[in-house]
């Protein structure tokens, strides 16, 4: 609440703080407003007719909006709190634990001075100790690989020189690590091709996308044997499960997405403490009938779990 005793007498000081409190008032209006659309469009998102709500992930994105606006008006109140100083009342924070396998990098401040002002020394009787998540951003290096030539002075009997060691790609630029986090930023991080290759860019690194494929392609090919051997594994189990699910796949000329379906194979005995590790292998297909199902189960002989879908009636002897 404001005080008039605690004003100051001067005019031009008067104005300033006038100006500054205006200033205030009408950030806050703005972010009330953005808040305002922001709930609306959640509210409509969660609660309106089946037509228009939106898609899980546009949903998270507005719950993610929300959040973020509501702890920009809470730094936006602490900054402008007179001295800096935060609210009595602490907010909720959801801040996890930090995982104790993380390194931990021990930062000690000690006061400027340890002697009392008697003249006597100061003796630690204690401290405050607190944890913040730090992160380092991904850092690019280049593996330089020199093989040393040998040869011998006394005769003529050759050059001596180490192999040199097998690549996943021969002549190329990456090492496995760097293809295996392309795959991973791909597939499980659903970051696309196109944005790697800007993400390196900022780096000062000159990739094309298509350079970027032909690595995921190669890396596909040899992980074949990997994929097969599983497959392979999970058909010789006395049950599976399997099932299907849309993916839209871009098709080149028209412009839009088709639709196509990665089809599961799945076991997994946990449950009733089985013997076999739990396994899952997806094949996709370009569409969603049963006999994508009946190729890709040639050889299993025992019982499958499925849904009600009829494309899967075709299996049934």
């Amino acid at each position: 609440m404001l005080n008039l005793a605690s004003l100051p007498d001067d005019i031009a000081v008067l104005k300033a703080m006038l100006v500054a409190s205006e200033a205030r008032n009408l950030r806050k209006d703005d972010r009330i407003e953005r808040l305002e659309k922001l709930v609306a469009a959640f509210r409509q998102a969660a609660f309106g007719r089946k037509s228009e709500k939106a898609e899980p992930g546009q949903f998270e994105l507005a719950l993610e909006d929300l959040e973020t606006a509501i702890a920009a008006i809470h730094a936006e109140e602490e900054a402008d709190a007179p001295g800096g100083k935060r609210s009595a009342k602490p907010r909720a924070a959801n801040r996890g634990a930090l995982p104790e396998h993380l390194p931990r990098i021990e930062e000690i401040i000690e006061p400027d001075c340890l002697t009392c002002a008697c003249g006597h020394g100061l003796h630690c009787i204690g401290e405050d100790r607190c944890e913040r998540l730090d992160v380092i951003p991904a850092q690019f290096r280049v593996i330089v690989t020199r093989r040393p030539k040998y040869a011998c002075r006394a005769c003529t009997d050759g050059i001596t020189q180490a192999s040199a060691p097998a690549r996943l790609i021969p002549g190329g630029l990456p090492t496995e690590a760097t293809v295996a986090h392309v795959l991973v930023s791909k597939y499980a991080d659903h970051l696309p091709l196109y944005r790697q290759a800007q993400i390196y860019s900022r780096q000062g690194i000159d990739l094309d996308r298509s350079t970027l494929a032909d690595w995921v392609g190669r890396a596909a090919f040899e992980l074949r044997p990997v994929f097969d051997a599983l497959i392979a594994d999970l058909k010789r189990s006395s049950k599976l499960f399997m099932d299907e699910t849309r993916a839209p796949v871009l098709d080149p000329g028209a412009r839009k997405t088709k639709t196509g379906y990665f089809w599961a194979l799945a076991r997994d005995d946990r449950p009733w403490q089985g013997a076999a590790p739990p396994g899952v292998a997806f094949t996709y297909a370009p569409g969603r009938g049963g006999q994508h199902a009946e190729h890709i189960l040639q050889g299993f002989t025992g019982i499958l779990q499925v849904d009600g879908y009829a494309g899967y009636n075709r299996l049934v002897a």
